[in-house]
């Protein structure tokens, strides 16, 4: 019977060498933008709002890091790829567009916290770009937030830039990261359970169409 069952595996060696295999898909690689300087064009670009994001989170109770987000932001960069320390960004923020997934909490936040019905815009202009590497720099600037203007530092990474097909735009994208006292801003309420330092985690993609 061994002999047998031997025989039969070895006839049948051929038909399973042609017998089709699956398999698996390769995993498309993941993009890479390059970060050529010299292929950036200069000129203003726009902030695209669809993949850009402001987040913020704050202590609370010192239990967790209680994170939320801005919906509605508008921006542009002038960008000088020759100078790059020259480049100027300025970044309006509307301040009811908070958004915490509870939109009864976002009004209160925005009405009672962060008084967006006095003051309805967040704004950010930058003053001096210190670059500190081929993609790095720290990018110090005035925020105008509840009516009081004082200057942030943010810490800014290019992630590299690339012309983008479907949006017909030469696009740069950002991340960045910073910090901001909130009692700098006047913004005291609940001292004690929120806490007063506040980070900022960024990241934003601007167009320029060549317009």
């Amino acid at each position: 019977m061994r002999a047998l069952a031997l025989a039969l595996l070895v006839a049948a060696s051929p038909v399973i060498a042609l017998a089709p295999v699956a398999v698996a898909p390769a995993m498309a690689a993941e993009p890479v933008a390059p970060k050529d300087l010299a292929a950036v064009p200069a000129g203003t670009f726009q902030l695209d709002p669809t993949h850009t994001s402001v987040t913020w989170r704050v202590s609370h109770f010192g239990l967790t890091q209680y994170t939320a987000r801005f919906d509605k932001i508008s921006g542009s960069l002038k960008v000088d790829p020759k100078a790059p320390e020259a480049s100027f960004l300025s970044v309006a923020i509307d301040a009811a567009s908070v958004n915490t997934g509870l939109p009864n909490f976002d009004k209160k936040i925005a009405t009672d916290y962060f008084k967006a019905e006095t003051t309805p815009s967040i704004s950010f202009q930058s003053g001096k770009v210190q670059v500190t590497g081929p993609d790095k720099a720290f990018v110090t600037g005035n925020l105008t937030f509840a009516g009081v203007t004082k200057p942030v530092t943010l810490d800014v990474t290019w992630n590299g830039g690339t012309f983008n097909k479907f949006a017909q735009a030469y696009v740069l994208g950002f991340s960045a990261t910073g910090k901001l006292k909130r009692s700098d801003f006047g913004l005291t309420q609940l001292q004690g359970v929120v806490g007063d330092e506040v980070d900022l985690l960024i990241q934003a993609e601007f167009q320029n169409k060549g317009q």
